[in-house]
């Protein structure tokens, strides 16, 4: 009966939005890889592909494995090693794996599928009731049609960690515009457990605590955050003795350098990248303007836009963000945008970034604040909804996405 009283007060439309976009992805997704993926695709062996093909209860539910879920399955069924660079994925997210997948029989895929939706549901549910207290019903609405429909919204069913990233980063901000610090300092450390962009978390939500009638049992209470967020170092330097490993790790494994520059040297080669991707355009197939990549150079060109085109809506957003919402929503949104952005990669420097942008919540809520006309609406859901369904095309190929 509590249960059933439990989900009788959920509110209706994000369970509403959640479920119907869902059913409508999973179902493309299926008839994506049943048209294209099993006629057109070339061989998974002969694309190197064959050690990261994961395979549990059916096709249905391996199709939302690719490329990193590999590693979280590996990492909750085998743990972690000091030189495989699995160090680089923090640790959250493959332990609600690994717990998950143990108590149904050693089904960690499935495991995967599952934490990925309910911490989307829930995320949803949150981001919902967030929303009411920022911007009106409409716009509460909008924002979550347009993180439903988003480009890469796929990697929020996908055996990725950006479901449960989402929720914890909503629910700190939620809990702390309720006065319930100690409760959002849990949430920020498992946050900083789930991505290293969660410890953006923690300026953000300290600038609403120091705005508190109490400031000083608020901050004292959000300290809480930082014992839960030592663990994953401390972690490190007990096993392997490098508290920090996972440094190192991401820049053996994906090649990811500090620039000297910060934010802006990531960018500005973001914006080099993206002319070169002009100039290959206009030239065509008659010069290479990307010579240091693996694929031909209009893949080269193409990603590299796609890539410059998020980023630039993206720190767009977080400017308005800040504007609309407030300066703790506009610096967890453009922080969290910094930290990709000082870390370039070589050759596609701002790689990435659509998905990173599933976890900076506050640029859906700008993008509905400011999406008030009907026709501005229905634009964007169109043009999130065509680049989806590319976007669907090009995950059961194997086609990289972000």
């Amino acid at each position: 009966m509590r249960v059933v009283a439990f989900l009788r007060r959920l509110p209706r439309y994000p369970l509403e939005v959640f479920g119907g976009t869902r059913l409508v992805i999973c179902a493309g997704a299926a008839l994506a890889y049943l048209v294209l993926q099993a006629q057109y695709a070339l061989p998974l062996h002969t694309r190197g592909l064959d050690e990261v093909v994961l395979h549990d209860v059916g096709w249905a539910i391996d199709l939302w494995s690719r490329a990193d879920s590999s590693w979280y399955v590996h990492i909750a069924e085998h743990g972690y090693a000091a030189t495989d660079n699995s160090t680089a994925f923090f640790p959250l997210y493959p332990l609600c794996v690994n717990v998950l997948g143990w108590l149904l029989g050693g089904h960690y895929l499935l495991a995967g599928v599952l934490i990925s939706l309910i911490a989307s549901v829930a995320a949803f549910v949150c981001l919902w009731e967030l929303a009411l207290t920022l911007v009106d019903e409409a716009a509460a609405r909008r924002t979550l049609l347009y993180l439903a429909v988003f480009p890469t919204t796929l990697f929020l069913i996908a055996v990725y960690s950006e479901s449960l990233y989402l929720l914890l980063s909503v629910a700190a901000f939620l809990l702390a515009t309720r006065g319930r610090f100690g409760w959002a300092g849990v949430a920020i450390g498992l946050a900083a457990l789930t991505r290293s962009s969660g410890v953006m978390l923690l300026p953000a939500i300290g600038l609403i605590a120091w705005l508190a009638r109490d400031r000083r049992a608020a901050l004292l209470r959000l300290s809480a955050a930082v014992p839960i967020m030592a663990l994953w170092p401390l972690y490190l330097w007990l096993a392997f003795g490098r508290p920090f490993l996972f440094l190192s790790a991401q820049r053996a494994g994906w090649d990811r350098h500090l620039s000297h520059a910060g934010p802006i040297g990531g960018l500005w080669a973001g914006l080099v990248f993206g002319w070169r991707g002009v100039s290959q355009l206009v030239a065509g197939t008659g010069h290479n303007y990307f010579p240091d990549i693996d694929h031909s150079a209009m893949y080269g060109a193409g990603i590299n836009l796609e890539q410059l085109g998020y980023a630039l809506g993206l720190l767009a957003l977080g400017a308005v963000s800040w504007r609309r919402l407030g300066a703790p929503y506009g610096i967890f949104a453009l922080a969290s945008l910094a930290l990709p952005l000082a870390d370039p990669v070589p050759g596609s420097p701002l790689l990435s970034m659509p998905r990173f942008a599933l976890g900076v919540f506050p640029v859906f809520l700008a993008l509905a604040a400011v999406a008030d006309r009907r026709r501005t609406d229905t634009v964007i859901v169109a043009c999130f909804t065509l680049l989806l369904g590319l976007n669907l095309a090009r995950w059961v190929m194997w086609v990289w996405i972000a």
